[in-house]
C-alpha cells in the first residue's frame, strides 16, 4: 500500500505540474518543390498524441512549453525543429530518401531506420500486406540477415543472423508476444503480419530495452490496437486473398472510429488452406525400418539395400485453420492518452513429420474439409491477449513524459493426436513497462522499470521440459546527444533473473533421497540414478547486466556511419537448462545444461552454469538521398558460454531408456545435450538501391555470415548465404515486380550435418491501383517460385521431409474507405 501511495502522489504532483493554458502552432509541410505533402506526422516530444498533415500539407497542434517538433513521412527524412510558444507558425520541408525510411517505434527515441546506432529494416503499409505469409518467419525472410526456422510454412520463426529461439525476442507493440515459439520449432508464433501497420528488425543486441531475450535481435510488431492518434470519422480496410498451391483463403478487416478524442479499433483475421505442393523430393530413408530389415536377417537387409526410393510432391499434415481478432479502445487527450485492448487467437496447424517414438502413427489428413478427428497430429493453439496503456505529457523543462503499458496472455497449444489431446503447452504472463522519457540540458533519454512474470507449463507425453516459473526485474537507461554533425547513443541495464522449475521427482529418484530435489544454483549436486524422461526441481537466480555506447556521424548530407559496441548478458531458458525427455519434433532426446551424462548414469550437476555472455560490434555505412543509395552492415559477435546443442554418444529408446549408442533398438533415437563453449559470429548484409528513371528502380541485395565454436567447428542450422535481385517498374496506376533470390549451398555444417544444396526462386508480382463507388482498391498478382524450384532449408529440422512450396499463384484485391 505505501508503494501504491508513492506512486500515485508522484503522479498527482506530476499531473499538478502541468501547464493550463496551450498556445497553437500552426505549419505547413512541403517537399523541394515547395509543393505540399499530406499525411505527413507531426509529433510533440513528449506526447504521445501526433497529427497529420493535410492535403494542403498544413496542420496545427497544441503548444504549452517550449519543445522540439518531429515531422516524418516514409520515404523522406525526418525533420527535427526546436518551436516555442511565440513561433505561431513554421514551414517544414521534407528531403526524399532513395532508401526507405520509416519511424521505429521500438527505438524508444523516435528515430527512424537511417538514424539509429544499430541496423534495422522495417516493412510497412502495401509491401507488407503483399508480401504477409502466415507466419512472420516467411513474412521476412526475404530481408537481407534474416532468414526462418522453417517447420512448414505454418510454423516458421524468424532468425536474425543465424541465432534464433530463445535469444530472439518477438514482441507486439514493444509487450513480449509471450507464446511457445521460443520452446521448439513447431511452436507456431501468434502474430499476424496482415493485422501489422508495420513489423521492425533490430539486427543484433537489443536487451538494453527487451531484456536479455533480444541477445540476437527483436522483431516488433506494431499494429493501432490501441488508437494512439485522434480518430475523427470512420475508416477502414479489407482485403481478400487466394493461394493456389495450398487452396488458401484468406480474409483480413480493418475498423477504425472515434469522436471528440475517444477511438475505437477492430482487426480480424481468416485463413484457411490445406497441405501444400511442392515439385517432386526424394523421401528420406526410414532409418527405424532399416534396423528392423538388419535384424531379421540377411535376405531383408539385401531388400532393404535394393528398397526403391520413394518421391513425392506434397508435404503432408501442413493444413491452416485459423482465426484471429483485436478490439481496443482509447482516449487520446491533449497531455492524456489511455488505452486498452483485448486480442483472441484459435488457430489449428499441421504438424509435418511429427512422429512418435516406438509407436506408428498415420500421419495424412482429409484434403477436403480437414477433418481434425482424422488427422494424426495437429497443433490447437487458443490466446487471450490484454493491454493496457497509460501516457501523460507532463511537458516540464526535464521531464517530458510518464508512460505505462502493461499485457496479460494467456496462451496454450495442444497437440492433438488422432482426435484426442496429447501434450499440452501453457504459457501465462504478465508484463509491464515504465518509462520516463525526458530532457536534462542537450541530453535526451528514457528511463524505465520492466517487469515480467511467466509461468510456463507443459504436461503429456511429449513434455521434454518441466514446468516453470520465470520472473525479471530491470531497470534501464538509455541517453543520446548531438554533437554538431554526430550523435551519441549511451546505454545500460540491469535486470534480476529468477527462474523456479517445479519438478515430478521419478519415482527411482524418490526412493533414493528423502529430500525435495530443490537446490540453488551455486550448489551441484550428483543425484545418480535413473533420471532419464524426468525432471528435477531447481531454482536459479541470475544479475543480467548489458551495456552499450554507440553513435551516427553524418559525414556528408544523406549519407552516415553507425557504430554500436555492446556487451549483453543472458541466463538459460528452462529448455537449455532443464530439458530432459524426448523431443518429438526434432525427433531427438533433450538434456539441459545442468544434467551429466556419465556411463550409465546421469546426473544433475548445475554448479558450472554461467551466464551466456555476447560481445559485440556493428558498422554500418549508409547512403540515402539521391537515386543512389544503399546500406551495408558489418557486425562481429563474441559471445562467451554460447549454449549449444552437442550430439552425444547416447541413444534412448522407450524400452531401454539412456544408453551408450553400441546397440541398435527400434524407435531409438540420439541424445543432443545443451553444451556451453565460445563462440563467433560474424558477417555482412548489404542493400542498394538504385533510381533508373521516375518509373524504375533495381536493388541488389544478399548476406554472408559465418558462425563457429572455438574449437572450429561450425554451429548447426546456420542459414544459407543469399544474393538477389529487385527490379520495380511503375506505370501510371499499375507496379510491376521481380526478383530473383539464389541462395548458395551450405557446406559449413556441424558434425552431424548433411550439406544443403543451393537454389534460386524467382517471384514476381503485380498490383493496380484504382477506384470503385469512391474507395481506393488494390488489385494485386503475386507470382512465388515462378519456375517451381525444389529448394531445402538448411535451418529447418525437418529439411528432408518439407522443402520450400513450388509454384504459388496468390490472387487478391484490398480495399480502403
Amino acid at each position: 500500500m505505501f508503494k501504491q501511495s508513492l506512486i500515485a502522489s508522484a503522479l498527482i504532483s506530476i499531473i499538478g505540474a502541468a501547464p493550463a493554458y496551450a498556445a497553437q502552432l500552426t505549419g505547413k509541410v512541403v517537399d523541394a518543390n515547395n509543393q505540399p505533402l499530406s499525411n505527413a506526422t507531426i509529433h510533440l516530444h513528449g506526447k504521445s498524441k501526433s497529427i497529420k498533415s493535410d492535403k494542403f500539407g498544413q496542420f496545427t497542434i497544441d503548444l504549452d512549453a517550449d519543445s522540439q517538433l518531429h515531422i516524418s513521412k516514409p520515404n523522406y527524412l525526418d525533420h527535427r525543429i526546436n518551436v516555442t510558444e511565440e513561433q505561431g507558425f513554421v514551414r517544414v520541408e521534407l528531403t526524399p530518401t532513395s532508401v526507405e525510411s520509416i519511424v521505429v517505434y521500438s527505438s524508444a527515441l523516435h528515430k527512424n531506420s537511417m538514424e539509429m546506432t544499430s541496423p534495422v529494416s522495417v516493412l510497412s503499409g502495401d509491401e507488407l500486406k503483399n508480401r504477409a505469409k502466415p507466419t512472420l518467419g516467411e513474412t521476412l525472410k526475404g530481408q537481407p540477415g534474416i532468414n526462418a526456422s522453417y517447420f512448414g510454412p505454418v510454423s516458421s520463426s524468424p532468425i536474425i543472423r543465424g541465432l534464433d529461439g530463445p535469444r530472439v525476442k518477438i514482441t507486439q507493440n514493444g509487450l513480449d508476444s509471450s507464446d511457445a515459439s521460443r520452446v521448439g520449432p513447431d511452436h507456431a508464433n501468434t502474430n499476424d503480419s496482415l493485422a501489422a501497420q508495420q513489423i521492425e528488425v533490430l539486427r543484433g543486441p537489443a536487451t538494453l530495452l527487451y531484456g536479455s531475450g533480444a541477445i540476437g535481435g527483436v522483431v516488433n510488431v506494431v499494429d493501432n490496437r490501441i488508437p494512439t492518434d485522434v480518430i475523427d470519422s470512420l475508416q477502414g480496410a479489407a482485403d481478400y486473398s487466394h493461394d493456389t498451391n495450398s487452396n488458401t483463403n484468406t480474409f483480413a478487416v480493418l475498423l477504425e472510429s472515434g469522436f471528440d478524442g475517444f477511438n475505437f479499433h477492430f482487426d480480424g483475421v481468416k485463413r484457411k488452406g490445406g497441405d501444400y505442393e511442392t515439385p517432386n523430393f526424394a523421401l528420406p530413408h526410414d532409418e527405424h525400418e532399416e534396423h528392423e530389415h538388419e535384424h531379421e536377417g540377411e535376405d531383408h537387409a539385401h531388400e532393404a539395400e535394393e528398397h526403391e526410393t520413394e518421391y513425392a510432391n506434397r508435404v503432408d499434415n501442413t493444413f491452416i485453420d485459423s482465426e484471429q481478432f483485436n478490439l481496443g479502445t482509447s482516449y487520446v487527450g491533449d497531455h492524456l492518452t489511455v488505452g486498452f485492448s483485448y486480442g483472441r487467437v484459435d488457430t489449428d496447424y499441421g504438424i509435418p513429420a511429427h512422429s512418435h517414438i516406438g509407436h506408428d502413427h498415420d500421419h495424412g489428413h482429409e484434403e477436403e474439409g480437414h477433418d481434425h478427428e482424422e488427422e494424426s497430429v495437429f497443433a490447437r493453439v487458443k490466446q487471450d491477449r490484454w493491454q493496457g496503456l497509460v501516457n501523460y505529457a507532463v511537458h516540464s523543462d526535464w521531464l517530458e513524459s510518464v508512460g505505462l503499458r502493461v499485457g496479460y496472455t494467456d496462451y496454450e497449444h495442444a497437440e492433438i493426436e488422432d482426435g484426442s489431446i496429447g501434450t499440452v503447452f501453457e504459457n501465462d504472463t504478465t508484463e509491464l513497462r515504465l518509462t520516463a522519457e525526458h530532457r536534462l540540458g542537450e541530453w535526451h533519454g528514457t528511463v524505465g522499470y520492466h517487469f515480467s512474470d511467466s509461468d510456463y507449463a507443459a504436461n503429456g507425453a511429449e513434455a521434454f521440459t518441466p514446468s516453470t516459473n520465470t520472473k525479471t526485474h530491470a531497470l534501464y537507461i538509455l541517453e543520446e546527444r548531438r554533437f554538431g554533425d554526430f550523435t551519441l547513443e549511451l546505454g545500460a541495464r540491469i535486470e534480476d533473473y529468477q527462474l523456479s522449475s517445479k519438478g515430478n521427482q521419478l519415482e527411482a529418484y524418490e526412493e533414493d533421497h528423502d529430500h525435495e530435489g530443490e537446490h540453488d544454483h551455486d550448489h551441484g549436486h550428483d543425484h545418480g540414478g535413473n533420471l532419464d524422461n524426468g525432471f528435477i526441481s531447481y531454482d536459479l537466480e541470475m544479475t543480467n547486466l548489458s551495456l552499450s555506447i554507440g553513435g551516427v556521424y553524418d559525414f556528408a548530407e544523406g549519407q552516415n556511419v553507425a557504430v554500436s559496441l555492446s556487451r549483453s548478458e543472458r541466463a538459460p531458458l528452462t529448455a537449455e537448462l532443464l530439458s530432459n525427455g524426448i523431443h518429438i519434433a526434432t525427433s531427438t532426446y533433450e538434456l539441459g545444461l545442468g544434467y551429466e551424462l556419465e556411463g550409465d548414469h546421469l546426473h544433475f550437476e548445475p554448479q558450472d552454469i554461467e551466464q551466456e555472455t555476447s560481445n559485440n560490434l556493428d558498422i554500418s555505412v549508409r547512403k540515402f538521398s539521391g537515386d543512389f543509395g544503399y546500406t551495408v552492415n558489418f557486425f562481429y559477435n563474441d559471445i562467451e558460454n554460447f549454449y549449444y546443442q552437442a550430439l552425444t554418444d547416447y541413444i534412448y529408446s522407450p524400452e531401454h531408456g539412456l544408453e551408450v549408442a553400441d546397440h541398435e533398438h527400434e524407435g531409438a533415437v540420439p541424445v543432443f545435450k545443451f553444451e556451453s563453449s565460445d563462440a563467433k559470429l560474424y558477417g555482412l548484409e548489404f542493400d542498394a538501391h538504385y533510381k533508373l528513371s521516375n518509373f524504375a528502380r533495381v536493388k541488389v541485395f544478399g548476406d554472408s555470415l559465418t558462425a563457429k565454436l572455438d574449437n572450429d567447428e561450425y554451429l548447426p542450422r546456420i542459414p544459407s548465404n543469399k544474393l538477389g535481385l529487385d527490379y520495380e517498374h511503375s506505370y501510371e496506376n499499375l507496379t510491376a515486380n521481380f526478383t530473383v533470390t539464389h541462395y548458395f549451398k551450405q557446406d559449413n555444417i556441424a558434425s552431424y550435418e548433411s550439406e544443403t544444396k543451393g537454389y534460386t526462386l524467382v517471384d514476381m508480382s503485380f498490383n493496380y491501383d484504382f477506384e470503385f463507388m469512391g474507395s481506393d482498391m488494390v488489385g494485386y498478382v503475386n507470382l512465388d517460385n515462378l519456375t517451381d524450384e525444389l529448394g531445402f532449408v538448411h535451418s529447418s529440422f525437418i529439411k528432408e521431409q518439407a522443402p520450400l512450396p513450388g509454384r504459388n499463384i496468390k490472387l487478391g484485391i484490398r480495399g480502403y474507405f
